[in-house]
């Protein structure tokens, strides 16, 4: 293979406040809970049905920490550019060894906006849009307002 990419692309809701530690280093990170929605009409019932996946990210991006630290909270819409990392780590209490998968955003590949203007000023907004490297216009549509029917 001549190549390869690894980039995950979100737009979801904060399912809790975020985290945010401190390190050994004494750089923070921050960790979210994020939960996509799809939604779609059940062509047998008619009936209006629902399906949530929830992933985790972690942000090592001091100014997107900071961004997080100060605006996002539980139910906050965002955009956020990152990629997938599986980690390894051993529990304690079986031995056994455990596995997580989780979006990083760090370095200059990393992208997060803040969606859903309501509770931002404007200048805060165009000052965290401006990491994105996306038309806000591309972005902005309620992914939850759609109702297109799933065809199996």
């Amino acid at each position: 293979m001549a190549g390869s990419l690894n980039k995950v692309l979100l737009i979801g809701r904060l399912g809790q406040d975020p985290e945010i530690k401190q390190m050994v280093n004494g750089k923070n990170v921050a960790r979210l809970s994020i939960a996509t929605s799809q939604t779609w009409k059940d062509k047998n019932t008619g009936e209006k049905k629902e399906k949530t996946e929830w992933h985790r990210v972690v942000i090592f991006n001091e100014g997107l920490v900071n961004v997080v630290q100060q605006y996002l909270k539980k139910g906050s819409q965002v955009y956020l550019e990152g990629q997938l990392t599986t980690r390894k780590w051993r529990d304690e209490k079986t031995s056994q060894d455990k596995y997580s998968t989780e979006i990083v955003l760090q370095g200059f590949n990393s992208t997060l906006t803040m969606l859903g203007g309501k509770n931002l000023n404007t200048e805060t907004k165009n000052q965290v849009e401006s990491k994105s490297s996306l038309p806000s216009e591309e972005i902005s549509a309620d992914i939850n307002e759609l109702d297109d029917e799933i065809p199996f």
